[in-house]
């Protein structure tokens, strides 16, 4: 596929998506707010590999926000069978694919009185599956809804009127300053106004990221089809891919592995260690030895000539990132660094071979650009031509 069709699909499906879904994933804002603001948990469960690295984003994203000022939020990534022991009547349960024990699993959270949301097609009291049938692509659009879903779940804390048992704030006059700061003068009894606004970002920010994956795409084209060729050499060879990040940028890697090892369709499996998964290695060199060489230690115990390092950074300034850019170079394996910002260090001081930039200093839109330039990359890799 070119980078022109991969745009032009990812536009048009995200389009028809949040175009459909935006006052739905408002209304599921409002009623995660709420839960929330009761006590209430988030457990996320994944299915396939693919999906438990989404059930880890969403975790991360919600107790770790990267948005100043926003409040942490509970949120868990759990195996589905181990919902039962853990949730209660406030909770609430996000679910990746739609496998039986998937469905099981909901069955189980309703019953105990969690509110329920499906991205695939397991029922769920809030049901949000995606129109394509590409896994890729799905995971594309999936991603942004949670992003968004995180994000904006904020908006209702800060009209504690509308959280059923919270008390309201006073309505204000804000007088000749109400244009500055229109949500001063609003009344804490105006739900359908909050969920409008609320509805139109979620309109706003899928179109800005339909913008930036496109910049992204079409900006990066070279930087995509030469690491194509360099992926497709290496595995010919019998090379692998040592893939890396931290944070959400971590879960990306999670994805990437999984991408490789259980690929969709026909496309061969590929082999791929996430540098990112061995909690004990990573706590043992990080305490022992310092957070900067959790990847770099990992890169001289794996790597070996033919490989290649797969980095997710949205600064591309991460110190462990670039400390395992640098060994790998030592060692002669291919470099390959997806960053946001202006390219960071990596870019501006070239310590990767292959560089693909997102240029955004949003870090959920990153994330999600850099899914699309992962993505057409993979399947770049199983092209004939690349």
């Amino acid at each position: 596929m070119t980078a022109a069709a991969a745009i032009d699909e990812r536009v048009v499906c995200g389009e028809r998506y949040f175009g459909a879904r935006a006052e739905q994933l408002a209304r599921l804002c409002h009623a995660m707010a709420e839960r929330f603001a009761r006590g209430g948990r988030l457990f996320a469960v994944g299915a396939s590999p693919a999906d438990r690295s989404d059930a880890r984003h969403v975790a991360v994203e919600f107790v770790h926000p990267v948005i100043v000022g926003k409040r942490a939020l509970p949120a868990l990534a759990v195996a589905p069978g181990e919902l039962a022991l853990l949730a209660r009547a406030d909770d609430m349960v996000m679910a990746f694919g739609d496998t039986p024990e998937i469905a099981a699993a909901l069955r189980a959270a309703e019953a105990a009185g969690c509110l329920t949301v499906a991205f695939g097609r397991a029922a769920a009291a809030w049901e949000l599956p995606v129109p394509t049938d590409d896994p890729l692509l799905a995971q594309e659009l999936v991603e942004c809804a949670y992003h968004v879903l995180w994000e904006l779940v904020h908006v209702f804390f800060e009209h504690r009127g509308l959280l059923e048992g919270r008390d309201r704030r006073a309505h204000h006059d804000a007088g000749a300053s109400a244009f500055l700061y229109p949500f001063l003068a609003e009344a804490e009894d105006d739900l359908d106004a909050v969920l409008a606004d609320v509805r139109d970002s979620v309109l706003t920010k899928a179109a800005e990221t339909a913008a930036l994956r496109a910049q992204t795409l079409a900006g990066n084209t070279d930087a995509l089809h030469a690491a194509a060729v360099v992926l497709r050499d290496g595995f010919r060879a019998g090379g692998k891919v040592l893939a890396l990040g931290n944070g959400g940028s971590a879960t990306d890697a999670m994805d990437a592995a999984a991408d490789l090892r259980h690929p969709p369709g026909t496309w061969p499996a590929r082999p791929a260690i996430d540098l990112t998964e061995d909690t004990a290695v990573l706590t043992a060199v990080g305490n022992d030895v310092g957070i900067e060489a959790i990847f770099a230690r990992q890169v001289i115990a794996y790597g070996a000539p033919g490989d290649a390092v797969l980095s997710f950074s949205t600064s591309g300034n991460s110190a462990n990132v670039i400390a395992a850019l640098a060994e790998a170079r030592r060692r002669g394996l291919t470099t390959i660094a997806l960053v946001g910002y202006d390219g960071g260090r990596i870019a501006a001081e070239r310590l990767a071979d292959h560089v693909v930039v997102t240029r955004s200093e949003h870090i959920p839109r990153i994330q999600e650009a850099q899914a699309s330039a992962w993505h057409v990359l993979r399947g770049l890799v199983e092209a004939d031509t690349a």
